[in-house]
């Protein structure tokens, strides 16, 4: 099927409040349309085909660098925001390669350490640092070595308002993985928490457990369900069952993002990425040969921020033992 062809089936088909690929308000560089894929599906494999998404796989989840093959990264957590747009998306009849991209996208800007890494750039750059804002840098200004991956506007956006005190995207497709983010991550969490021995099922508010479900396939399916029924010129849930979603979500910030039996390490990665940004911000020319044309477009600060936020764990680990941890002598 052709590109022209699917854009006729998106006007036919896709609900009036969603974003056919034709009415995109473009990108910042014109390019020649692909005769296959649409614009969101160009974006979708360009984000899947970049340095930073490869990277998300050893990026921190909740537990830092798990050694268990089961525990969530950042990759992994990815894929399953992805999975949980999709299905809300097709279900109201919304654009699902633009839900895909943005979704594949949003976490692209995000540090070593998870938030560990965040808050502790947010505290040393004069600019601050969101991770959300980061994503949109890395697709317009990191990816392939400077150039950027030339996204559309309304995948931009979406990525932008995925988190923190952002306004809604302007999409409903933004919308969808703003609100399937955080279903992921609070419904995989728990999870993970249960395997580390941080948190019991049985801890779980009775009052969530009881209009959301047992289990986590319980839990998202309640959500989606009510997603889908409740949802039309904007997206939301049932006014009980976004109450028991915002209360889970208080509660795992209480009994696992800040318990300290599951942060007891974050004290130690906040000081390796303190430490790689100083090392370099005094050094700017230890700094790898692209992040030179990033200073010369905006400054010192900017480029040392790019480069310690796309680092992974171990990448971080390891340059940290480089610089600071003396070697033992042989011969």
């Amino acid at each position: 099927m052709t590109r022209l062809e699917q854009e006729r089936l998106e006007q036919e088909w896709l609900s009036p409040y969603a974003s056919p690929a034709a009415r995109s308000r473009g990108r910042l560089r014109q390019e020649t349309p692909c005769d296959i894929r649409t614009d969101y599906q160009r974006d979708r494999d360009r984000i899947i085909h970049c340095n930073a998404f490869r990277r998300l796989k050893h990026k921190t989840q909740v537990f830092l660098s798990p050694q268990g093959d089961h525990y969530r990264t950042r990759l992994t957590h990815t894929l399953e925001v992805a999975q949980i747009a999709r299905t809300v998306a097709r279900a109201l009849r919304l654009n699902e390669d633009l839900t895909e991209a943005i979704a594949l996208g949003h976490d692209l800007g995000h540090t070593p350490f998870g938030h560990a890494g965040e808050r502790t750039l947010a505290r040393l750059c004069s600019r601050g640092f969101r991770h959300n804002l980061q994503s949109v840098r890395v697709v317009d200004h990191i990816e392939k070595n400077g150039a950027g991956l030339n996204l559309t506007y309304e995948v931009k956006n979406g990525i932008a308002c995925h988190s923190g005190s952002t306004p809604p995207a302007q999409t409903l497709e933004g919308r969808v993985v703003r609100i399937a983010d955080k279903v992921a991550y609070i419904n995989h969490d728990i999870e993970d928490a249960v395997r580390a021995g941080v948190l019991r099922e049985a801890d779980l508010p009775y009052d969530c457990v009881y209009v959301l479900g047992r289990t986590k396939s319980a839990r998202i399916s309640t959500i989606i369900h009510s997603l889908v029924e409740n949802s039309s010129d904007d997206i939301r849930m049932a006014p009980e069952v976004y109450r028991a979603h915002l209360r889970l979500r208080a509660f795992m910030f209480e009994a696992v993002y800040r318990n300290p039996a599951a942060k007891q390490e974050e004290g130690k990665a906040e000081e390796i990425v303190a430490a790689l940004y100083r090392h370099f911000l005094q050094d700017p020319g230890r700094l790898p040969g692209m992040y030179q044309a990033v200073i010369a477009r905006f400054g010192e600060e900017e480029a040392v921020c790019d480069h310690v936020a796309g680092m992974t764990d171990q990448y971080a680990v390891e340059l940290y033992k480089e610089l600071y941890i003396p070697k033992f002598w042989s011969k």
